[in-house]
């Protein structure tokens, strides 16, 4: 299909959805309606048929942009945790990790511990952080919202720092575009401790977890937590606990254990780490040429098969259970698989037919060059801006980073330290617009990983966000004038401090209120 330069139309449909979704609280509907006006703006462009084309364009683009990978692995991930369940295997982990784990303090921080070890791909984080920590953090009465923000603040960030990683590969992909820098990775690794957000971002993961910083919607979603009044979205209904079986830690452990292993076996192979081209016969550069997305697939039906294995020959759970837990598993993931498809459609409607990222694109083009010392804050907002609008991340640093380099190499030829800055804000604003936009991938993965309903976590998660956006301008105009890295980020980490320790106190007066 033809594309329409739109300008400032073509953000539209992604606003119309984020704010109807805020307002309405109903995430179906305000995508469909942020979709068909898209279309209607394309139509409209294009002088098509108003009655038939919307729709048909719709339909085209949800054709394009539907990705079955993904949709087959949160299907068979949300069979391996019916099944696990239907084995008794997670009540059982439950009831050993509660006596090993003592306390909310525990449960939170093993929570992120384990969203900072599974780096490799944010979307195996996401859903397999919450399959293994929900039954701890529901003992303890952690809100489903707080266990979300764990795991979408420890899944993009984490990963977008990594250097072997899903996401380190597709920057390196975009910096190799760029012909700047003599060593891609070398490029990127030169922009972690740049990268302010995700730093932030980890570091109030672990102040939330040490000091149970509640503030927001966060806060009443802890308090009807605690309280028993919070509304559960559990994935095990239709179960009578009389039928679950009487599987043991080892029936959760080892499958969960061999997703993982065969995730990083699978993103191996298929990188070509055992192939004849030499090239990519090390851990690094097979990952970095991987498809991450059908290693996830392969991975996920061959834990199933473990699991398979471990149950059915034991009788814990005889042939037509296993086969119909997976079915409900399955069924079970149908409203984030809906939302998933509707926010890549809305995407690729605002992106591929309406040209986007080509308006913010000519935006930074033509007014960057004058901003000097402010180019890394300002590039860093618009990152952010664009990358919430179309629920990307990648999207946003794949326009931008050809973009960003050659301005930042124009206003500073004689220095690459200006280059660095620039795509270290250019990463991190991308990673803050899709941590907290109700359309991004992620955060949908995060609220069905963690069994919370999408729109509370896009609410209760939307305050912090605010406030490491906030901490993380601030190191970048400082950046910019200085490009010193210890006076920069220590005066990011310094406004953070502050801000937690004025959350905490404001926290503790209202306790000694009560």
């Amino acid at each position: 299909m033809e594309s329409i330069n739109a300008g400032w139309l073509s953000i539209l449909p992604p606003i119309i959805a984020v704010v109807l979704a805020l307002l309405t609280k109903e995430v179906f509907s305000s995508l469909l309606i942020g979709i068909l006006t898209g279309t209607v703006i394309y139509t409209v462009g294009i002088d098509g048929n108003l009655l038939t084309t919307p729709l048909e364009s719709a339909i085209s683009v949800m054709g394009n942009k539907f990705d079955l990978n993904i949709v087959l692995f949160c299907s068979l991930l949300g069979a391996l945790v019916y099944v696990i369940y239907l084995s008794g295997a997670t009540k059982a982990y439950g009831e050993y990790a509660t006596k090993k784990i003592k306390g909310r303090k525990s449960a939170l921080l093993s929570t992120s511990a384990l969203g900072a070890f599974i780096f490799i791909d944010d979307y195996f984080n996401c859903l397999t952080v919450g399959t293994v920590m929900r039954p701890i953090t529901d003992k303890y009465k952690i809100a489903r919202a707080k266990l979300a923000y764990i795991i979408d603040s420890t899944a993009a960030p984490i990963c977008i720092i990594a250097p072997v990683s899903s996401w380190a590969a597709a920057v390196g992909s975009n910096l190799k575009e760029t012909k700047a820098f003599d060593s891609d990775i070398g490029a990127f690794v030169a922009t972690i401790p740049w990268n302010f957000y995700a730093l932030l971002c980890l570091t109030l993961v672990v102040l939330v977890c040490c000091f149970n910083l509640n503030f927001g919607a966060m806060a009443k979603a802890e308090t009807q937590s605690l309280n028993g009044t919070a509304v559960l979205l559990d994935r095990k209904t239709n179960v009578d606990d009389k039928k679950v079986g009487r599987g043991t830690l080892f029936d959760m452990l080892v499958p969960i254990l061999a997703l993982i292993v065969f995730a990083v076996i699978f993103m191996m192979y298929l990188g070509g780490f055992w192939g004849e081209d030499a090239t990519y016969h090390s851990f690094g550069a097979a990952i970095g040429n991987t498809n991450s997305s059908l290693a996830l697939v392969l991975s996920s039906f061959m834990a199933l098969v473990v699991a398979f294995i471990m149950l059915v020959p034991r009788k814990i759970l005889n042939l037509k259970d296993f086969m119909e837990g997976c079915l409900h598993g399955v069924q079970a993931m149908i409203p984030a698989n809906m939302i998933l498809t509707f926010a890549w459609t809305i995407s690729g409607v605002t992106r591929d037919l309406l040209q986007a990222p080509q308006f913010i694109a000519s935006i930074v083009s033509n007014d960057l060059a004058f901003v000097g010392a402010i180019l890394p804050a300002v590039i860093f907002l618009i990152a952010a801006f664009l990358s919430f609008s179309t629920g990307t991340a990648w999207g946003t640093f794949g326009i931008l980073i050809p973009i960003v380099v050659l301005v930042a190499q124009a206003i500073d030829p004689n220095s690459t330290e200006l280059v660095i800055i620039s795509l270290s804000a250019t990463l991190a604003g991308s990673v803050c617009g899709d941590h907290c936009s109700p359309i991004s991938d992620t955060t949908v993965l995060s609220s069905a990983g963690s069994s919370c309903d999408h729109i509370e976590h896009v609410y209760t998660q939307l305050p912090y966000v605010v406030v490491i956006a906030s901490c993380t301008l601030i190191g970048y105009v400082v950046a910019g004038f200085t490009k010193n890295w210890a006076l920069s980020f220590g005066s990011s980490l310094a406004l953070l401090m502050l801000c937690a320790v004025f959350i905490y106190k404001r926290q503790q007066h209202y306790k000694n209120l009560a």
